[in-house]
């Protein structure tokens, strides 16, 4: 598997709090590492997730991951963002670690965007746009 060139991507090198006494990233840590590339691909399209949640959230509703090889404290791994799907309120998002030609870990999650009343409610058209940006005609 590879990521799509559409694909938003971060580096980041694995570091001691990731991993568990085996040296190896404890999986929990690898779902905080996806938020955190989810949130700073928000931030990058111009999307703040701070903002959503002045006025709502974008909670995650289903997610899927896999672990097909081990991550070790030290190593350097690209994280490959991109969204498989757009529906009226949610989006399905497709998230991808490497290693090299290595893959480390696959994320799928669909999140929902809702307003102050929990419930949810469409994007908003810059928001689709934005995320259209990323979409992946091959998925």
């Amino acid at each position: 598997m590879t990521a799509p060139a559409c694909a938003f991507t971060r580096d980041a090198k694995i570091l001691f709090k990731h991993c568990d006494p085996a040296e190896l990233v404890f999986f929990p840590r690898f779902f905080e590492m996806m938020n955190d590339v989810v949130e700073e691909f928000f931030d990058a399209i111009g999307f703040p997730f701070e903002h959503f949640h002045q006025h709502g959230a974008i909670p995650t509703v289903q997610i899927e991951a896999g672990f097909p090889h081990p991550s070790r404290h030290g190593d350097r791994v690209r994280f490959s963002l991109w969204v498989e799907k757009i529906g009226r309120t949610s989006a399905t998002l497709r998230l991808l670690t490497t290693s090299g030609d290595e893959v480390r870990m696959t994320y799928r999650a669909t999140m929902v965007l809702v307003g102050e009343n929990g419930r949810p409610k469409e994007w908003p058209a810059d928001l689709r746009q934005a995320l259209s940006d990323f979409l992946d005609s091959e998925d």
